[in-house]
């Protein structure tokens, strides 16, 4: 267990980012428990509400990153300070990445459904470091063998066929699989091959005269969707707490 972390973790300099990991997670377990409390009215806890404004996490978050961030570039790879360092930038990123709906809408949509988007960036972010953790290189490039590491032509190639297929998923509208596949090439590839998302630009470009592939796409799309939702929404609703129910519209009278 000891060769294995000085030969995986230590001497390649990835304790600060392991460290980061760390207090990323814990961050925002530590800040979803507190929150769903404050939500159900039970402990201590209770909103920040200075001079009548909310103060949201994710300002003293945004500190904490800028802080942490340029500690961390000041500190390098090794040391306490990078240990530390590594830490508060990942206190901060939890903090921010648990309000991103709120910054993405510019409102305060914690508790409501495009809430579930600021758990599904910090589940997408954990598991992105987690493969940069286990090795995987952006891009594909740690699948270079060792001639073509000694050819600047072949790193170059690898970056840029890679690159295209992660491009090519985006364009699908396939995003969480062209983010996992700036660090598993394969995925990308797969984005790539696929059918795009009917409502992505690939579709409105290539499928507006090619009634049954954008057939096919909506088809293939729905069924997906069918199939996923329910637990990825309950997920979601494990690790964030479920959104409030709206209430239906009041019925009109006759």
């Amino acid at each position: 267990m000891g060769n294995w972390w000085h030969t995986n973790i230590a001497e390649p300099g990835k304790l600060p980012l392991l460290l980061a990991l760390a207090a990323f997670v814990l961050t925002f377990a530590i800040t979803r428990t507190i929150t769903r409390m404050i939500r159900a009215g039970k402990g201590p806890f209770r909103n920040i509400t200075p001079g009548g404004i909310h103060i949201h996490h994710v300002v003293p978050g945004v500190v904490l990153t800028v802080i942490g961030g340029f500690g961390a570039v000041a500190a390098g790879r090794h040391g306490v300070a990078a240990g530390v360092c590594a830490v508060i930038f990942g206190v901060g990123a939890g903090l921010v990445l648990d309000e991103f709906a709120l910054i993405l809408h510019l409102d305060d949509v914690y508790w409501t459904e495009e809430g579930r988007q600021s758990v599904e960036v910090v589940v997408l972010t954990a598991s992105l470091v987690l493969l940069v953790l286990a090795g995987f290189s952006p891009l594909g490039v740690d699948d270079v063998t060792d001639e073509e590491q000694q050819s600047r032509l072949g790193v170059i190639t690898t970056y840029a066929i890679n690159f295209c297929f992660v491009l090519i998923a985006l364009f699908k509208g396939k995003t969480r699989m062209a983010l996992v596949g700036t660090l598993v090439p394969f995925v990308a590839l797969i984005a790539a091959l696929r059918l795009a998302r009917p409502t992505s630009p690939w579709a409105k470009r290539f499928y507006r005269d090619r009634h049954r592939a954008r057939s096919r796409a909506v088809l293939r799309a729905y069924h997906h969707d069918v199939r996923w939702a329910g637990p990825r929404r309950k997920f979601q609703d494990l690790i964030g707490g479920a959104p409030d129910r709206v209430p239906p519209p009041p019925a009109r009278k006759p």
